[in-house]
């Protein structure tokens, strides 16, 4: 087989797209939606786990997720990416190209993470989480589902990472937020978005990037990744007007976040199903997400009482498992997809299995590590008092704005 031109030239696009979505994006995104005393330390963290996850993908973790021939976990043949070549391929794309397409993943999962713990935690608990979370559940996950791993065997349906990515960072935003407890007047005391206008500004580039996360998976410039990029619109817009409807109707006003938090649920549900489905499924996921996420971010709040800030988990987690169960429904000819080998109950076991393992493993690994963490160096930071004067200036000496 050899080199595509067409397909690299899409890949290598995409792979700008995706880091996109986390430099600037997610970071202007998650900036925007704390207070203005913490910023700088949201924006910093995005920064930092850009950085470490790339070194860390290119030492062990993309040997670990993409190669030998293990059920559970890859090998260390290309540890430090020994062997590959720059003739190598994964099939009709340099395989280089394959690992930076693939490290954007891996870079904006923990990402999304920080969601769940803004404006509480040590900068120091980031970088050894982030170290940890990406060789221990992000590599493992990745390789059952995207690397001939056991998920993979049994055919679950993870086009661009329902599973791998946003079942893992919900589950595990979940857990770190449980462990580092709540802000102080939580949830009694609202702490609203300092700038919804440098979060909106990051939503649109999580919108206009997520066509590289979702269409690029396709691997290739062809109808299935331009069917991918059509039905991530479709659902993105579709949740963003379910979520504008059921605001104004509570509020009485059509608010900014809730617009553009509907948004990034539609994007989120549609993600593992996005190359399997067509336009109606898109729709149906993007009607579906606007209404289950919004509600279970009440849940969170005010049920579980899990100061989850951010709503990673209500929004990334509960979409990427929606979206997974129902692939393989939505991508049957009855609702416009492109078929499955097996039978749509047959699948939706699978599928369920796949939700099931990923969330527990996660859940489990991500209790461990933080406990470790908090045996160790700490996860919160040391002061009430930090945290009242702002991360910002407690963990990095700087302010967000000099007035």
């Amino acid at each position: 087989m050899s080199i595509n031109f067409g397909h690299t030239a899409w890949i290598l696009t995409s792979t700008a797209l995706v880091l996109f979505m986390t430099l600037p994006g997610l970071a202007l995104f998650y900036a925007g939606l704390v207070r203005s005393k913490n910023t700088i330390s949201v924006l910093a963290q995005c920064f930092l786990i850009a950085a470490l996850t790339s070194i860390i993908w290119v030492v062990i973790g993309y040997s670990l997720s993409f190669s030998g021939e293990g059920l559970f976990i890859g090998n260390l043949d290309k540890f430090l990416l020994k062997n590959i070549k720059i003739t190598s391929l994964t099939g009709e794309i340099p395989e280089l190209l394959f690992v930076m397409f693939q490290m954007t993943f891996a870079i904006i999962t923990p990402a999304l993470i920080i969601g769940a713990f803004v404006e509480r935690i040590k900068f120091s608990a980031v970088f050894l989480f982030t170290l940890l979370w990406v060789i221990f559940v992000y590599a493992p996950v990745a390789h059952w589902v995207w690397g001939n791993g056991w998920l993979a065997k049994k055919g679950v349906l993870d086009f661009a990472g329902g599973l791998v990515v946003h079942t893992t960072a919900g589950v595990s935003s979940l857990v770190i937020a449980y462990f580092l407890g709540r802000r102080k007047g939580f949830p009694k005391i609202a702490h609203p978005p300092h700038s919804p206008v440098l979060a909106m500004i990051g939503a649109s580039m999580l919108w206009v990037g997520w066509f590289g996360f979702n269409a690029g998976s396709a691997l290739a410039a062809n109808g299935n990744a331009a069917m991918a990029m059509l039905v991530t619109h479709c659902s993105a817009a579709t949740a963003t007007l379910t979520w504008m409807c059921i605001d104004w109707y509570k509020n009485g006003k059509p608010g900014l976040i809730g617009i553009i938090t509907g948004m990034v649920a539609g994007l989120a549900t549609v993600t593992p199903a996005s190359g399997y489905i067509g336009p109606m499924g898109g729709i149906i996921l993007g009607f579906l997400s606007g209404f289950i996420c919004y509600w279970f971010v009440a849940f969170v709040k005010f049920k579980l009482k899990i100061d989850d800030s951010l709503d990673v988990f209500a929004v990334h987690g509960v979409g990427g498992i929606l979206g997974t169960l129902l692939a393989g429904i939505l991508a049957t000819d009855t609702f416009g997809g492109l078929g499955i080998e097996k039978s749509v109950y047959d699948q939706t076991v699978v599928q369920f299995i796949g939700v099931i393992s990923v969330a527990l493993f996660a859940l489990i690994v991500t209790i461990i590590i933080v406990k470790i963490i908090q045996t160790t160096i700490g996860l919160r930071v040391n002061s009430q008092q930090e945290e009242f004067d702002g991360l910002d200036l407690g963990s990095h000496g700087e302010k967000s704005y000099n007035l």
